[in-house]
């Protein structure tokens, strides 16, 4: 994906004409020789509207936006490439990327950096240095990509926007924070594969109640490649390791699309091929803080009993404003059979970081304000059972809490083989080098077994 021209704003009550897509071609490049590059991938392009009908408030036409699908790639290979329009001259620099390793239990991405709640704050500059130094193959953002909708159209910011533009007759966004981040992000991601994942602050509700059109603009999603129709929730093959990408904020409940989907695509998964199964999506289930305190419980109720069944191995979720990983966990229980959940939406992000936990006193959530607007349904009760039972929230450190810590940072996961994948966290504050938690997760399938099924469909490989 690439950029040409400029994003425009002009007040509500003024038109703006928008740069024509087909003005520019959307080309791309590329070989295996820096020169010559002795392939070409033609692709689509298009523009992009933020619109609000109330007067004082700025609307926002992007840029041309361009979308090219490289293809005869080969696994594990360098490639070379340049985008633009060469009939006028106009091309960009040379970057290069390495592609995805075959899908086999031989063969993983060397390192996967794992980012959540990115935003753009000096933090998050921090956050970027230190995953570029760890020079990931592949990387993954857990969702909360700008924070566009913490500004106001005039570019006015806060770190809570219900308190501080209580009047406001729209939640407003501004929305060449997603220009500036992605001209801040382009060390990283012209030269590494980003999977993205959507989270609350990519609905951006604009006029005729629209959704999430910047996020599905300016990102490109194999939701076909695997057979999912939605951009919202999608997976991917990296080498041995099998990617499920889910959508909190559309349907999840058994009758769903997405709960269809998500059934088809793991009764699908060939754990000889890919022996390990990883899930994302933005909101954890598992988290002690209080700050979105059981918020996914519905999406948890839904989702949770079918992930086990098909022993998914480890979890990536944001939101929560810090780090926190789980022992394995199934229905707030230790199980060896239930998957790792890891929590990183501590990237960077404007709103703070999230300090308080549930366990602590004075700190447990009324569970009338634990439901998410956005998520939908009430489902987080008392617990019935386990050391919590009769409350709705622990009085000490949960058993699922392994380690948590209110500090910026990411994570790298690096899989050694078919059974031992090492993950690491870094704080921000220290040394490129230093660990701030370190464990190896150990698959054991021979004690967890898992439902295989050979098919003739492939998954979309990165």
């Amino acid at each position: 994906m690439f950029f040409t021209g400029e994003f425009q704003m002009t007040n509500h009550n003024k038109n703006i004409t928008p740069l024509d897509p087909k003005s520019v071609a959307s080309v791309v490049r590329y070989g295996k020789l820096r020169n010559p590059l002795n392939h070409e991938a033609k692709g689509y392009s298009l523009v992009y509207s933020q619109l609000y009908p109330f007067e004082g408030l700025q609307n926002y036409t992007s840029g041309i936006i361009h979308h090219a699908r490289l293809t005869g790639l080969k696994p594990d290979k360098l490639y070379y490439y340049r985008c633009g329009d060469p009939s006028i001259g106009a091309l960009s620099d040379v970057y290069s990327f390495k592609t995805m390793p075959v899908s086999s239990p031989k063969n993983y991405p060397k390192r996967i950096a794992i980012m959540g709640d990115l935003g753009l704050t000096y933090n998050t500059s921090t956050t970027i240095s230190h995953v570029i130094s760890n020079k990931p193959q592949l990387a993954l953002l857990v969702g909360d990509v700008t924070y566009a909708n913490l500004y106001l159209t005039n570019g006015t910011g806060c770190d809570c926007y219900s308190c501080s533009f209580p009047n406001s007759p729209v939640h407003e966004t501004y929305q060449p924070r997603w220009d500036y981040w992605g001209r801040f992000m382009q060390p990283l991601v012209s030269k590494v594969p980003l999977m993205v994942v959507e989270g609350n602050h990519e609905i951006e509700k604009q006029v005729g109640n629209q959704t999430f059109v910047a996020y599905s603009s300016r990102f490109a999603f194999p939701a076909k490649e695997s057979g999912s129709s939605s951009a919202f929730y999608y997976s991917f093959n990296a080498g041995g390791i099998h990617f499920v990408m889910l959508g909190a904020y559309i349907a999840y409940h058994k009758s769903s699309d997405q709960y269809r989907w998500l059934e088809r695509d793991l009764a699908n998964v060939d754990r000889f091929v890919t022996p390990w199964l990883v899930a994302v999506w933005h909101p954890p289930w598992y988290s002690s803080y209080n700050a979105h305190y059981r918020e996914a419980e519905c999406m948890m109720a839904a989702m949770e009993e079918l992930l086990y069944s098909y022993a998914v191995d480890i979890v990536f979720n944001g939101h929560v404003h810090a780090y926190e990983r789980s022992n394995r966990v199934y229905n707030y229980t230790l199980d060896p059979c239930g998957p790792v959940h890891i929590v990183v939406g501590d990237g960077g992000n404007r709103e703070k970081m999230a300090v308080g936990h549930a366990d602590e006193p004075g700190n447990c959530p009324d569970p009338a304000t634990t439901p998410d607007q956005h998520i939908g349904g009430f489902c987080a009760l008392n617990f019935t059972t386990g050391p919590a039972a009769g409350q709705f929230c622990w009085d000490r450190q949960p058993d699922y809490s392994a380690f948590r810590e209110s500090s910026f940072g990411h994570g790298i996961l690096e899989v050694k083989n078919q059974t031992w994948a090492l993950w690491t966290w870094h704080r921000n504050q220290d040394s490129r080098s230093t660990v701030g938690d370190q464990i190896y997760i150990v698959r054991q399938p021979d004690k967890c077994p898992v439902r295989y099924k050979q098919t003739e469909r492939w998954f979309a490989s990165i």
